[in-house]
């Protein structure tokens, strides 16, 4: 049996991540709790990167589109970590650090007076 075929009825519900893990709410009742750290985009994203997550493939995988990330259900399930390579990810942290960068608010802002 392949591993598309064990996955086919089993689709991804919600997701929550923390500091350490990822936790996945499958539509057959488990949940799935891996470490964060199999997943390097993840555990070096904002919280609230983190929390900006939809499903794609009807359930069958989750895309973070502030972190250009998608992660499958078979990977999850198979406990199969990012096998992202070590020069690719790092010109994501570049990339993202720029992003983050750009989206922080200038010194000042806010600040009545100024």
């Amino acid at each position: 049996m392949t591993s598309s075929a064990l996955t086919a009825n089993v689709a991804i519900q919600n997701v929550d991540t923390t500091d350490t893990s990822l936790c996945v709410s499958l539509s057959d009742g488990r949940v799935v709790t891996v470490p964060i750290s199999w997943y390097p985009r993840l555990s070096h994203a904002r919280p609230e990167h983190r929390a900006r997550w939809e499903l794609i493939g009807q359930g069958h995988g989750i895309h973070w589109p502030e972190l250009d990330e998608d992660i499958s259900i078979e990977n999850i399930l198979f406990g199969q970590p990012s096998g992202e390579a070590a020069r690719s990810f790092a010109r994501w942290k570049e990339w993202y650090h720029g992003k983050v960068t750009a989206q922080a608010p200038p010194p000042d802002a806010g600040t009545p007076g100024r």
